[in-house]
């Protein structure tokens, strides 16, 4: 069965409040076992903290964020100025996996600048995994739209056959692809999965406002714009039939993540989607 984490980039603020070992104090407490490090800087104070909670509380670091170079979309460490730090890293913390969690603007515009992007990640996978580390490589919906009838997706994969994926299982269904789809069509490279779900909102009450002011541009706007990010288990994704389809296609790792928890505290969002996952076998 994959290992079931929490996506750091959640609780990045709480990092930086209490420090990275009490928040993995409380993510054990969870009954969670590994994290992927995103949008935390991995200084000498987290990187040691990360060590001790391997060490003294059994946490997996399943997997961490870095950028091809530095960046306006770069969250960690970027290959090209800390190749060995990166690599150093991984050793301490016995992590197989570094993620890269966007490609750069230009690439999602037109197809010779993504194919140039993606034989970037071919040359970085490679020397990656020379030194034992699989890169992946998270999506969104954008990586859903076509150059010249091909997907996105597939054009990263022609161009980078040794980059495996990180596959957001939410911003899957936001693309217009069936998960179960996508899971399918990639299986064998798909290494880490976010688990999010998808909620649509009441439209507002505040949308009539609109409509009282003859404004349907601004109705529309309301209409359109009623998806959220949501604790598994509280939107509309078939878990128990994705979890098992995402194992089958290579996963080692189901990280929870929730871009936006709308006000409440991401603890809380994290222990629901826990007991969510717990009921269904997880």
């Amino acid at each position: 069965m994959a290992t079931l984490g929490v996506m750091m980039m959640m609780l990045k603020q709480q990092v930086a409040d209490e420090g990275m070992f009490a928040v993995l104090q409380r993510i054990v407490a969870m009954d969670l076992t590994a994290v992927e490090v995103s949008q935390i800087p991995m200084d000498a104070a987290t990187t040691a903290d990360l060590e001790r909670g391997v060490r003294e509380l059994g946490i997996d670091v399943g997997a961490l964020s870095v950028a091809l170079k530095p960046g306006r979309v770069a969250t960690g460490d970027n290959l090209e100025e800390s190749y060995a730090k990166i690599v150093d890293d991984c050793g301490r913390l016995e992590t197989r996996f570094v993620r890269i969690g966007m490609m750069p603007f230009e690439a999602m515009m037109a197809k010779d600048a993504a194919e140039a992007w993606a034989a970037e990640c071919q040359s970085a996978a490679e020397r990656l995994a020379a030194d034992g580390i699989t890169l992946c490589y998270h999506n969104h919906h954008v990586d859903l739209t076509r150059f010249d009838g091909e997907l996105l997706f597939d054009l990263v994969r022609r161009v980078a056959p040794a980059l495996n994926f990180e596959v957001d299982l939410h911003w899957v269904q936001r693309g217009g692809m069936a998960p179960l789809d996508m899971l399918k069509r990639y299986s064998g490279v798909c290494k880490i999965i976010h688990v999010k779900d998808f909620r649509v909102t009441p439209v507002p009450a505040s949308a009539m406002e609109f409509l009282s002011a003859g404004d349907f541009a601004g109705w529309q706007s309301a209409f359109n714009n009623i998806v959220q990010f949501a604790e598994v288990g509280q939107g509309n994704m078939n878990w128990p039939e994705l979890l098992p389809a995402a194992e089958a296609a290579g996963a080692e790792y189901f990280f929870i993540e929730q871009d936006d928890t709308y006000g409440r505290d991401p603890y809380d969002c994290i222990a629901d989607s826990r007991r969510y996952l717990a009921s269904i076998g997880y």
